[in-house]
Parts: structure tokens; sequence; C-alpha cells
């Protein structure tokens, strides 16, 4: 599968921003889709995955009760919404695949196999 984030920007501290991840080809709905995050000189973040399905969402503990992230297979694509960013969200956001099932053990880069090209949020007034 090949993957295509957009939806970065610049953001003022409080507000929002929706980030999209487009599947390319077929199965989209067999790969287990997340989000990470990355700063120079900083490991790279995991913030969010998702199941096939949908049904079973992760996040880790920046994103929690801030961010949400969905998936609609119908149309290949997963989301991550982010609402009362802080300028400590400003990173380079990527999202990534895998054909296997994750839990809690297993919200680490490199676990994914397959990666999009990365969208840069900047929060800052």
């Amino acid at each position: 599968v090949q993957l295509q984030a957009s939806g970065g920007g610049l953001v003022q501290p409080g507000g929002s921003l929706r980030l999209s991840c487009l599947g390319s080809g077929r199965l989209f709905d067999s790969y287990t889709i997340a989000w990470f995050r990355q700063v120079p000189g900083r490991e790279r973040e995991f913030v969010a995955g998702i199941s096939w399905s949908g049904h079973s969402t992760y996040y880790g503990d920046s994103a929690k009760g801030r961010f949400t992230i969905s998936r609609d297979n119908n149309k290949n694509t997963a989301s991550l919404q982010m609402n009362s960013l802080k300028p400590g969200d400003t990173a380079t956001y990527y999202c990534a695949a895998d054909r296997r099932a994750i839990n809690d053990y297993t919200l680490t880069a490199d676990f994914f196999d397959y990666w999009g090209q990365g969208t840069l949020v900047t929060v800052s007034s």
C-alpha cells in the first residue's frame, strides 16, 4: 500500500486541524493505520492507531482526550482530528500502515512497514 498524508499547516494554539491519510491500491481495509509525529533530533512518536475495522483505537499520552483517529475504508482514507492544539504538537506527522494487528505492545515506529511522506503541523501564534 502507498500512503499520502495531507492536511498539515499553521494553526494557532487552541485551534484544530484534521489530517488525512489516503491509501492507494486494494485491500486498504486489511491494514492497521497509525499516525506518528517527529521533530528534528527526536525519535518518531506514536500518536494514534486504528484497527482494520476501525473498532479498536489506540492513543499516545499526548493525544488522549484531544485527538481522534478514524477511518473510512470505502474511501481508502484514515483521518486524525486534532483539537486543542498546543505549541508542543508542532511536528511532522506521518501516517503508517501494517498488515498485522496492533496492540498496546506494538505502538512503535519499527512495527510499521509502510509510511507516507509526512505533513508538517505548526502550532504558533
